[in-house]
């Protein structure tokens, strides 16, 4: 006897190209709705003001030049993180350890400002933190994409363990072998010397220039090579892109080296 299929009660398709007035529209009708719901709760949880809380949030962001200049230093530091695992997203590779990934780049190049800051010149100093910060951060997210593409475990769940593995291992290091003895006890590292720092531009951390360039890079590798394409064909239908003889496991593995 053969059963009766139910059809789903909602279809999920992909929304037609659509002009630019009412694409941007739609964002900014989910950031008034996002608002307003934000606004209902906060009335109703706290009885706060939400006019007041928003105006709060502002004034810690743009109420001073020093909170201007960390607002864009942080946000520098996220584009960075949005656009490292923009195209594991695009080929849906969920790789949600991005925080992993940058604790990984980041106690490499701890370690190089630690062991290098008196024996190289300020300038090697800062490549070899740029360098071992990369290596290490293609590592750790090499190590996920591998076990996919080999086992096909679940990346959602490998690189969101991975996190905690780097997060617990910084804080062994913090209050172990690399806390700072001028700290009194407090578990803390040593600041980074003024040798491992980048300068400032414009009165912002350098790094915002890094950012822009890598979104430009991110841009162009995504829309104009076969590699961009390539991820897109594997994100959109792996079974086709296996029958087009694209090498699944090897793009994979390619796209964890990049999206560091």
């Amino acid at each position: 006897m053969n059963k009766k299929t139910r059809s789903p009660l909602f279809h999920i398709t992909k929304r037609d190209a659509l002009p630019w007035y009412k694409s941007w529209g739609i964002r900014a009708a989910a950031i008034l709705l996002a608002l307003i719901v934000c606004s209902i709760i906060t009335t109703t949880m706290t009885g706060e003001n939400p006019l007041q809380v928003y105006a709060t949030i502002f004034n810690g962001s743009f109420g001073s030049p020093r909170k201007v200049w960390v607002l864009l230093q942080n946000i520098a530091m996220l584009l960075c993180i949005a656009l490292a695992v923009t195209p594991a997203f695009k080929m849906r590779f969920w790789n949600i350890g991005g925080e992993g990934q940058v604790l990984a780049g980041a106690l490499a190049a701890a370690a190089c400002m630690i062991c290098l800051r008196n024996t190289l010149p300020n300038a090697l100093v800062i490549m070899c933190m740029c360098v071992s910060s990369i290596l290490a951060g293609a590592l750790w997210g090499f190590i996920p994409a591998y076990f996919k593409a080999k086992y096909n475990t679940n990346e959602t769940l490998f690189t969101l363990m991975m996190n905690y593995i780097a997060a617990y291992f910084i804080q062994y290091l913090r209050e172990g072998p690399w806390r700072d003895p001028a700290k009194n006890g407090f578990p803390e590292m040593p600041r980074f010397a003024s040798a491992a720092r980048l300068p400032a531009v414009l009165g912002v951390h350098a790094g915002w220039i890094f950012a822009l360039a890598i979104a430009l890079f991110v841009l162009i590798y995504l829309r104009y090579t076969k590699h961009g394409y390539e991820l897109t064909v594997v994100g959109d239908n792996i079974t086709t892109a296996r029958y087009a003889g694209m090498p699944v496991n090897r793009i994979i593995l390619r796209l964890s080296l990049i999206h560091i």
